[in-house]
């Protein structure tokens, strides 16, 4: 352990470990199996690094890391490269010469760490090539991939186990930032780890606040909640990533936002490959950038200053919402996650369950991870206890959401419920097919139409008795009784809702329905405490620390450039910010700053102290 210690110092630049890193790696450099499940930013990564440096030193070969994911190899690579670690990855980008010169490299023993996908891990040919060199762990990443049962399926995952077969004493640790108790189950069950020693680390992300809000114009509140709460003095934009369910709406949805003077992408999986890269490398590379795109983006990206993390519509499981939400934040400074959310999502979600061509197991385990989702958008009470709990973790009010902030009001809904689901009924009945949202509010409030005439709705005894209820409002009430399980969406009629046998005790007076009042999508506030102010690392410098900022900014900006790296690979914000502040006037007061690792000092000593000392 205590080697592991001086390895995190000396390459890594941090003192000590945190949180379960100091047991994972203990466990994993003794040779032992482990299912490490941490949250994103909790440094996972580490936690496989420096147990395969140490058992390198013992002359145990190299890591392999399995990663699904082409951006994480590269990031992790290039800021292993800058610490001194001989790392490389084998992907689709690499050239025929690229893959044979790093297969030579490892075979000649001169790789420490090499990532891998799973599809090249899994080919006879570059399986009978790890038979024929030392291997001291295997990584599995994004260990989630594995799972029928999770939010990211990827059946090459399933293949996994052989590496239990074939390389029974090389010890292997899966990482996940996501996975509930079924999920943990079928990945220790697939990739054969029922000996692996299991880590849970805290779900609990602080620095992030969640905030749910009515669908009123997703764009506009959008663009209200980036102005108020992640614009800075100077007019520019924190970076942020917006989450789209299509294509088509990630690409007008960058469009206009840059009609709004934001400087938006797009991004999925549709677009040309160079134009997807380009954008994905401006992300990482440049500041300001917004993201808007699918969930095709995200997994493996290591840039730690996302300020938000937006949702225009509802992700399919609170797996798939931890996970990209997670994104903000990494650096532990103040970040925001944010979703527009509303009646169309839930029919949206709900049918697309219903159309898929998964069996009824599967359909049944969505719907439930659905409905664990809606419960966290209808909840009263604190999001992150709500979060938390799902996970199997119990949590106190946390005073960071909005639910916490901003306590709604609730109400006895129990007869306007019955409302709303007698004239689901009628409709019904009446006219021998079913209806939606739309049509249902306009018989409740007595809208005399001409889709309700032709149908001959306006003699039903529940057309005007809704009357003294806003079209919001009903609306507000009709999305929380699909969450709620008393209407469902009828696939086969456009989005059409159904009643439940959840429904009868309510329609029957025997049960009583708590809902959350509506309340009218206000404007978000522009405060002083906005999350772009709270999270800014120069907060409280003085001029001469602040120019001291600026000039170590510049000068970081230029080495990544010519290293061809994001600058956060070269060193962090708040690496720089106890730069700024320290004044460091020696090699040897550089050596203590948190993320000065001795390649770093070797490498960049002298200029910091030469930019430091330009005043």
């Amino acid at each position: 352990m205590s080697r592991a210690l001086e390895v995190l110092n000396e390459v890594f630049g941090y003192p000590a470990f945190r949180g379960q890193q100091g047991d994972i790696v203990e466990h994993v450099a003794a040779g032992g199996d482990s299912l490490v499940l941490m949250p994103t930013g909790g440094g996972k990564s580490l936690c496989y690094q420096i147990p395969s440096l140490v058992r390198r030193e013992r002359g145990l070969g190299a890591g392999i890391v399995v990663s699904p994911l082409i951006a994480l190899m590269q990031d992790q690579v290039a800021a292993l490269t800058e610490v001194g670690v001989r790392a490389a990855y084998l992907n689709s980008t690499l050239s025929g010469a690229e893959a044979a010169a790093i297969e030579r490299s490892l075979r000649n023993d001169e790789i420490d760490l090499l990532y891998v996908a799973p599809e090249r891990l899994m080919t006879p040919r570059f399986l009978e090539l790890l038979e024929r060199v030392k291997i001291n762990l295997f990584a599995i990443d994004e260990a989630h991939c594995v799972s029928q049962w999770g939010h990211d399926f990827r059946p090459e995952y399933i293949q996994l186990s052989v590496l239990h077969e074939r390389f029974p004493s090389v010890p292997r640790i899966a990482l996940t930032a996501t996975a509930d108790a079924i999920t943990r189950e079928e990945i220790v069950h697939r990739l054969a780890l029922d000996d692996a020693q299991i880590f849970v680390s805290s779900f609990d992300r602080p620095n992030i606040r969640y905030r749910i809000v009515e669908k009123d114009n997703a764009r506009s509140q959008l663009l209200d909640f980036i102005r108020a709460e992640h614009t800075r003095a100077d007019g520019t934009t924190d970076a942020g990533i917006v989450y789209c369910l299509s294509r088509r709406k990630v690409e007008e949805t960058a469009e206009w936002l840059k009609g709004q003077g934001i400087r938006a992408l797009p991004y999925h999986a549709g677009m040309e490959f160079g134009v997807r890269q380009e954008h994905q490398e401006r992300f990482q590379r440049e500041e300001g950038v917004v993201m808007c795109a699918t969930i095709a983006f995200g997994m493996g990206i290591d840039k730690p200053d996302v300020r938000f993390v937006a949702h225009l519509d509802l992700p399919k499981s609170v797996e798939g919402y931890y996970q990209e939400t997670g994104r903000a934040g990494r650096d532990g400074l103040p970040a925001n996650a944010w979703m527009a959310y509303g009646l169309g999502d839930v029919v949206q979600q709900r049918k697309m369950i219903d159309e898929s061509e998964a069996d009824d197991v599967h359909k049944r385990v969505q719907t439930g991870k659905l409905d664990a989702l809606l419960g966290l958008c209808e909840t009263a009470s604190c999001r992150r206890v709500r979060l938390l709990a799902y996970f199997g973790e119990e949590g106190r009010p946390c005073g960071n959401c909005d639910t916490c902030l901003e306590p709604p009001a609730t109400w006895d809904a129990t007869r306007e419920t019955q409302m709303a689901l007698s004239c689901v009924f009628r409709a019904q009945r009446a006219s021998g097919f079913n209806f939606g949202a739309g049509h249902l509010i306009d018989i409740l409030r007595g809208s005399s139409n001409e889709k309700i005439l032709q149908r001959g709705h306006e003699k039903l005894s529940t057309f005007g008795i809704g009357a003294a209820l806003s079209e919001p409002e009903w609306r507000a009430i009709f999305r929380q009784l699909v969450a709620f399980g008393l209407l469902a969406v009828d696939h086969e009629g456009f989005g059409s809702l159904v009643l439940t046998e959840a429904s009868k005790p309510v329609l029957k007076g025997g049960q009583s329905i708590t809902m959350r009042r509506y309340v009218k999508p206000a404007r978000t506030r522009q405060s002083s405490g906005r999350t772009s102010e709270r999270a800014d690392p120069t907060a409280g410098m003085s001029p001469r620390e602040r120019a001291r900022w600026d000039r170590l900014r510049a000068w970081r900006t230029e080495t990544a450039k010519h290293d061809g790296v994001p600058a956060y690979v070269i060193f962090h914000d708040a690496t720089l910010a106890e730069i700024a502040r320290g004044a460091p006037d020696s090699l040897d007061d550089l050596r203590h700053i948190p993320g000065m690792g001795a390649r770093k000092l070797d490498r960049f000593g002298d200029e910091i102290l030469e930019v430091v000392g330009a005043e």
